[in-house]
């Protein structure tokens, strides 16, 4: 068994900050997060705590596979955000609950399987070689800036949206101020944001179809009836959050913890048939989609605390990835841990649809990466602080490397 062991923790937000006072948008819990979670595991695997109007905490494996596979007593339908998103339209289908949600989940789902999206690879292949060619032959990257954020945004702008690639850097910034919650730009971001989906909606009208999810969504019907503007908007918005935010962030990760973890990159290179199951384990160890929230629809139990109907309650994937009681020896890389039932992806009826052009996308940019560089380092002047509200990214990462001599 491949185990590469972690190294060492740094030490947890204090245990009464735990217990009575977490607060998901803390930086300070943004620095210590994998750690923090470590120990409300052990010491509050449920807990209350009074900040934004007060929710409840969940950690465990096995609670939130319950909290989200209940989605009769925990609904999506009151908004997945702590406090509540500014947004103007909801997100469709997480934001709407079975039976209603299954429905809509079926508009998308048959244009992000495997097959439907088997033609991206080469494409995707050769817009990861481009962007590693600006700069390879520096030996030095801003990673997040010169390939973790433009490499599946520009994939999913012009692979899955067919939208104008020089709408790109705008849309990115309305994406990722408006999934911030507690950012003063929040509100204004998500009206921005919702107008371009707007006007893109109605210029792909005007133009002939090609076969892909936005002209499924607009000849789609909903129980008899076209879909809405607003409904299709809702739909865009959500594969737009997705597509943009979480590789970037899983794609960051990943490189940070080849920089502290060097053995891992080095036996990925060695066998490059291993990258596919090294990439569940790496969702596993660092995925970027980190937490959702629900809200109790009747009074329940869960792990012996009483939540009541109308409660808010976050349920922490990253933190379940890391339980004992379901991953032996979690803090490992393990490329042949087995089973690997992982939630990076969430779970239940509102597990994210776009698994599998993630997965495509961060499978290729392994590849490529690996095999062009070596030695993959921080830089000496490297300060890492991350994102860290439901999803979680560096900021920033400047790194060092060798570059790698391949034939083409």
């Amino acid at each position: 068994m491949n185990q590469m062991p972690t190294p060492a923790a740094a030490a947890p937000m204090p245990d009464e900050w735990c217990l009575k006072d977490f607060d998901h948008l803390s930086t300070d819990l943004a620095a210590v997060f994998p750690e923090t979670m470590d120990r409300m595991r052990n010491l509050c695997p449920v807990t209350h705590t009074g900040q934004h109007g007060g929710f409840w905490v969940v950690t465990k494996y096995g609670d939130v596979l319950d909290v989200a596979q209940d989605w009769e007593s925990f609904s999506s339908a009151h908004g997945l955000a702590i406090p509540p998103s500014t947004t103007h339209v909801r997100n469709i289908p997480v934001e709407v609950d079975p039976p209603e949600q299954r429905v809509y989940k079926r508009l998308v789902n048959s244009h992000f399987t495997p097959k439907a999206i088997a033609g991206w690879e080469a494409p995707s292949r050769a817009l990861v070689t481009d962007l590693i060619d600006e700069f390879i032959e520096r030996g030095e990257c801003e990673f997040m800036d010169d390939f973790a954020r433009p490499f599946p945004s520009l994939s999913f702008f012009k692979f899955a949206l067919d939208a104008p690639t020089e709408d790109l850097d705008k849309v990115s910034f309305l994406a990722s101020k408006a999934s911030l919650p507690n950012d003063p730009q929040g509100k204004e971001c998500w009206a921005g944001l919702s107008e371009w989906i707007n006007d893109f909606v109605e210029r792909r009208r005007a133009r002939p179809p090609r076969g892909d999810v936005v002209d499924a969504l607009l000849k789609a019907e909903f129980e008899g009836r076209p879909l809405t503007q607003q409904e299709i908007v809702g739909i865009v918005q959500l594969v737009i959050l997705g597509g943009l935010e979480t590789t970037a962030g899983a794609l960051g990760l990943m490189l940070l913890r080849f920089t502290r973890q060097p053995e891992i990159p080095a036996y990925l290179r060695a066998h490059p048939e291993r990258i596919p199951a090294g990439v569940e384990e790496l969702l596993r160890l660092d995925g970027p989609f980190i937490a959702i929230a629900r809200t109790a629809t009747r009074d329940i139990e869960l792990n012996g605390k009483r939540i009541s109907k109308g409660d808010r309650v976050l349920i922490y994937w990253a933190s379940a990835n890391h339980d004992d009681a379901e991953f032996p020896n979690p803090k490992a890389f393990d490329v042949d841990r087995s089973p690997n039932r992982h939630l990076a992806f969430g779970a239940g009826p509102h597990r994210c649809l776009g698994s599998n052009v993630a997965r495509l996308n961060l499978r290729i940019a392994l590849e490529e990466l690996l095999r062009r560089m070596d030695d993959i380092r921080l830089r000496e002047d490297a300060d890492i602080h991350f994102h860290s509200t439901l999803t979680r990214a560096p900021l920033h990462l400047p790194i060092t490397f060798t570059p790698r001599r391949i034939d083409r």
